[in-house]
Order: structure tokens, then C-alpha cells, then sequence
């Protein structure tokens, strides 16, 4: 048998057989346990921690399906945070379904603390409640959901729900059953924003926990019902900043209004006042920090979304980004114009969202799909296509529910925020631009890691689409080359011509005349000056926003 081995291996792979032979004699035969590959632990910043439920420098093991994984534990790091409170503690979490992290809450609230939640509307009724014709009416995403919650709250997993098992499992039933006062994005008389996205709970008024996750298993441990799952991959960050803490209180604040029972004087969406970024200074380092949303009447560079594009344009060497959906215009074509100026410009979305008409990924691939034949407006594929964009592979059931970018590896965009026009002006969301090389470091190892085992480029599926849409819609080919203004270039309102002042949206011939007359009188010196141009409002000026330079 030995020797047969011999002939039909090479040399090195026969060492390396000898050595597993020899191993498996000295352990007396029995299987060889896989051991968790781990990086050395980065330094962290004392101010601002990092972590990922995916981390190759961390181990855990799960409390429920007793895996021994690699990972930060999130859960365990929210419930610590949440243990140390001596006097306060505000959580805005989309979902929160983990029981451990409720009876922390109880446990707090039973000591004194004053514990305030408020959670999204779709989330804030315990799972536990509904009857069945009410789950066969959910849409399957929530149906799922449901059915997985079911699983966690049925400890001795018969089917059946005890009310021991309610009390001790449902999350939401814990909150109810201690008298935590909880709201939603109903409270201010509404039927809801379009979602209450916000991630955060702030301690004693001092220290933070901000997150891409909700607080469930799917977005921490993995899903019970998928045993491969690791949990949809997500960042948290521990602050301490007493300032900082105090610009999340007021974003609550609002938020909470009266609380429970309380006039509907509640703030959501874009019934919050506009307010503007906020920079804060950390040790060395600063951190500035958005809410959204911001209403679209507003011009876009004062949004969420424009403090993303400013911090994107400052790119000098590189850009990685991580993203679950991308699906802004205008964050793509000041990517562009970073990009043909040597810019390397590397991405990740999640698989789900990739490559649907509306991605920007598409974009940057250099490829346009569209939705029964239409373009989106200001569609605009890069010229210059990139081959380093596409998307992770991640265990099954697993998502990219990452929301981050690193700029020239020094600064970190993250929060809830989803790089979306509906995170932009609709839904409840935070913002944090972070101006830290040791917190970037932390980010740039999680990008590796997800890059080193991604699928880039146009997909074939994709390729079969444009090629179907070509036969199907030839008015469309057409439509971007010439009706769809290019918007991956600023235009110069001083220097342009008029041809390309042309290519801008709502500037015609006589307007783009208009516009030289002006500057010739005085140059441009912001977006504000193009008032000055005859027939020019705010209604032009937004669209103009973020398309222009001087």
C-alpha cells in the first residue's frame, strides 16, 4: 500500500503525508481537530475600539450552538458595555431580539439606572405575540425571521412555547415584563419613518457602542437554522468621549420626545432639524459625526451622503469599500473622478444588492442594466472600467452587512448608514468619519480579509443581461451616450465650455450662455454664486449640487 502511495505522490507532498501518518499514530488514531487560523491582535486606540464579528485575531464560542469560531463577540461586548452603567443607558437599535443583552437591560434598570429603547416599528413588537394567520401573512424575509426567533425563545425545541420559555427567551417580553419603557418611530403620531436604522447605545452619558449590526444572531453569531452561518459580517466600535456621547444624547433626545404614553412630540425622519456635521477631537484624532436623514429640498453636500463624497474626494492614494448596498449617483462619479486621477478604487458589495440596475457597482465595473428599459437618471458607467470591484464569498445564510470605506488608510467611514439615497433623506441613521491610522488599520484588516477570498469583475450572468438588453432595447444604448448627462467629471462653471456646461442637468444653450456671461463679470467662488446667473433658482442649484466646481 506504502509503496503504491509512493509512485502516485510527489516528494514534498510525500514528507508531508509521513508527517499527518506519523500524527495520526501518536494521537492514537483519532481525527486531528482543525485549528482557528489567527493574526496577532492590532493595537488600539484607547479612545475608539474596534472589532468585527469575523476577526482573524479572535475566538469564541457561541452559548447557543457551542461552535468555536473566529470573531469578536459582539453580544458579549454589548452586554459588558451595558453592565457598566452606573446612572444611564440609551439604546436605538433597529432589532433587538437577543435575550442575554434584555436581561442586561433588566438587570440595570432593577439597579436604578434609568434605561430608555427605542426600536423600528417593524421590530418592536415581540415575535411571541403574533398568531398564526398573522405570521402566514408576513412576507417571507419576515416570515423567516419569525420562524428563527421561534427557534432561539423554544429552548427544549418541541414546538411549543411555554410561557417560561416567552419570559425567559422572547427579548421584547423581558423589556415589557421589567416595565423598560420602550418607543418606535410611531410615536411622533406617524405611521413610522422609513426605517429607524440608528445602532447605538451610549453609557453613563460618556461611552459609546456604535454598530453596523442589530442586536440578533443573524447579524452577530449566525442563524440557527443555517449551521455554516458565522453571522452577517459587522463592525462595532467602543468610544469614549463624554462630547461625543453628548451629540448621540440630543439625536435621542429627539427621538424620545415625551416617551411612552407621552405627546407625540417625538422627532423622526425628517421631522429632526437640520443639523450639521460635528467634529470632535479624540487624543490625536478627530471624529465627526453626522445623523441623517436630510430632507432633498436641502443641497446635497450639506447630507450624509456629501459628507461621504467630501471625504471620498480627499483620496490621494486608495480607496476600499465595503458596502451593503451602493446605490448613490453622485458617491460613484466623485469615485470616477478620484480614479482617473490615479486613485486605486477597490470594493466590495454585498451579493443580494451587487448587481441590480441600481448598484453603483455596475457602474464602476463600466456596465449599465436597465429596468424595462430605462436607465436610471444621471446613469453614468465609468469609462475607464475597474476589475477590482465584485463580491465576498461568505458562509451560507451570511451577509456583507458592513456600511464602511478607508481612505488612503488613514480615515474610516462607517456607522448604520447605507450608502443610499433612502439612508440620505428618509431613514434614522449615524454617520462617523474617523481620522485615526490605528483605527483604519483595523478596518483595512477586515477589507483584506474579504477581499482575499472575493469574486471580482462582471459577472456572467450579468454580461448575459446587457447582451439580452441589447436585442431587446436598442433605444437605451443610445440614451447614455447622449441623453444621460456624464456626471463622472466636475464641471468647472469658470473654465468649462459651453458644450459641457450643456451636459449638466436643466442647463441649455441659453442658460449655459448666461452662465459665461456672468463669470466673465466676476468668477464663480461657490455653488451659492450661480444665483447670480439669470433664471437660476434653488431648484437648479440642487441639481447642480455635487455635479460643479469653481
Amino acid at each position: 500500500m506504502l509503496k503504491i502511495l509512493r509512485f502516485s505522490i510527489t516528494r514534498t507532498s510525500w514528507h508531508l503525508w509521513g508527517i499527518l501518518f506519523l500524527t495520526l499514530i501518536l494521537s492514537g488514531c483519532k481525527q486531528v481537530k482543525p485549528q482557528i487560523t489567527a493574526l496577532p491582535p492590532l493595537p488600539q486606540d484607547p479612545l475608539v475600539q474596534v472589532y468585527f464579528n469575523h476577526s482573524q485575531s479572535a475566538h469564541y464560542t457561541e452559548s447557543l450552538r457551542k461552535v468555536t469560531r473566529s470573531g469578536d463577540n459582539l453580544e458579549e461586548l454589548i452586554v459588558k458595555a451595558i453592565a457598566s452603567a452606573k446612572s444611564s443607558l440609551d439604546i436605538a437599535v433597529q432589532e433587538l431580539r437577543l435575550p442575554d443583552i434584555a436581561q442586561a437591560l433588566v438587570a440595570r434598570h432593577q439597579a436604578g439606572v434609568k434605561v430608555r429603547v427605542i426600536l423600528d416599528n417593524t421590530y418592536s413588537r415581540p415575535w411571541s405575540d403574533f398568531t398564526a394567520a398573522e405570521v402566514a401573512k408576513l412576507p417571507e424575509r419576515e416570515r423567516d425571521r419569525y420562524h428563527e426567533s421561534i427557534k432561539l425563545i423554544d429552548r427544549n425545541g418541541d414546538g411549543n412555547l411555554t410561557p417560561d420559555e416567552i419570559n425567559q427567551g422572547d427579548a421584547l417580553v423581558i423589556l415589557r415584563n421589567a416595565g423598560i419603557p420602550v418607543i418606535d418611530d410611531t410615536a411622533d403620531g406617524s405611521k413610522g419613518s422609513d426605517l429607524m436604522h440608528h445602532k447605538f447605545t451610549i453609557v453613563d452619558g460618556s461611552t459609546l457602542i456604535v454598530t453596523s449590526a442589530n442586536f440578533t444572531l443573524s447579524d452577530i453569531h449566525g442563524d440557527l437554522t443555517k449551521p455554516e452561518s458565522r453571522g452577517n459580517a459587522n463592525n462595532l466600535l467602543k468610544i469614549d468621549s463624554p462630547e461625543l456621547a453628548t451629540a448621540f444624547t440630543e439625536e435621542f433626545n429627539l427621538m424620545w420626545g415625551d416617551g411612552p404614553g407621552g405627546k407625540p412630540d417625538s422627532k423622526f425622519g425628517i421631522k429632526k432639524p437640520l443639523r450639521s456635521p460635528q467634529e470632535f477631537t479624540l487624543g490625536n484624532h478627530t471624529i465627526t459625526v453626522q445623523f441623517s436623514p436630510v430632507s432633498p429640498t436641502q443641497p446635497w453636500s450639506q447630507s450624509s451622503n456629501g459628507l461621504i463624497g467630501k471625504t471620498l474626494s480627499q483620496a490621494k492614494q486608495r480607496v476600499d469599500l465595503a458596502l451593503f448596498v451602493f446605490s448613490e449617483q453622485q458617491l460613484a462619479d466623485i469615485l470616477e473622478v478620484s480614479h482617473e486621477k490615479g486613485v486605486e478604487v477597490r470594493g466590495l458589495i454585498e451579493p443580494s444588492f451587487a448587481y441590480r440596475y441600481y448598484s453603483e457597482g455596475l457602474d464602476m465595473l463600466g456596465v449599465a442594466l436597465s429596468n424595462r428599459c430605462k436607465y436610471e437618471a444621471n446613469n453614468h458607467p465609468w469609462q475607464n472600467a475597474i476589475a477590482t470591484l465584485g463580491i465576498p464569498q461568505l458562509p451560507k445564510g451570511d451577509l456583507l452587512h458592513h456600511k464602511f470605506g478607508i481612505v488612503d488608510r488613514e480615515t474610516v467611514i462607517t456607522g448604520s448608514h447605507n450608502w443610499s439615497e433612502a439612508a440620505n433623506n428618509n431613514n434614522d441613521e449615524t454617520l462617523l468619519i474617523i481620522h485615526n491610522p490605528t483605527v483604519a488599520a483595523h478596518f483595512h484588516r477586515e477589507f483584506e480579509r474579504l477581499y482575499a477570498k472575493s469574486i471580482l469583475g462582471i459577472p456572467i450572468k450579468v454580461q448575459e443581461a446587457v447582451k439580452k438588453q441589447e436585442t431587446e432595447c436598442p433605444q437605451i444604448t443610445e440614451a447614455i451616450d447622449k441623453n444621460i448627462p456624464s456626471t463622472g467629471q466636475l464641471i468647472n462653471l469658470n473654465t468649462a465650455s459651453q458644450a459641457e456646461l450643456e451636459t449638466l442637468p436643466g442647463v441649455g444653450p441659453k442658460l449655459a450662455r448666461a452662465i459665461i456671461a456672468t463669470r466673465q463679470e466676476k468668477p464663480f467662488t461657490s455653488l451659492e454664486d450661480i444665483e447670480r446667473v439669470p433664471g437660476v433658482g434653488a431648484s437648479l442649484q440642487q441639481k447642480l449640487d455635487g455635479r460643479v466646481t469653481w
